[in-house]
């Protein structure tokens, strides 16, 4: 979504309000967890839904 959106991730980070570090363990998937209110600041600022930038993957 970043990409199509052509925004960077320190831009991302800032439009949101969460560090770099940990927009970049978002993106490659290591988080464990993600609070609500993150999910939905990402979606808003990449006009999307969440559904777009979650996968579901078992264990």
């Amino acid at each position: 979504m970043m990409a199509k959106r052509k925004v960077s991730l320190g831009e991302l980070a800032d439009r949101v309000g969460i560090t770099q570090a940990n927009l970049s363990i978002l993106k490659t998937g290591k988080a464990k967890a993600i609070r609500f209110s993150t999910l939905e600041m990402l979606c808003k600022e990449l006009d999307c839904q969440p559904g777009d930038l979650l996968e579901y993957q078992p264990e």
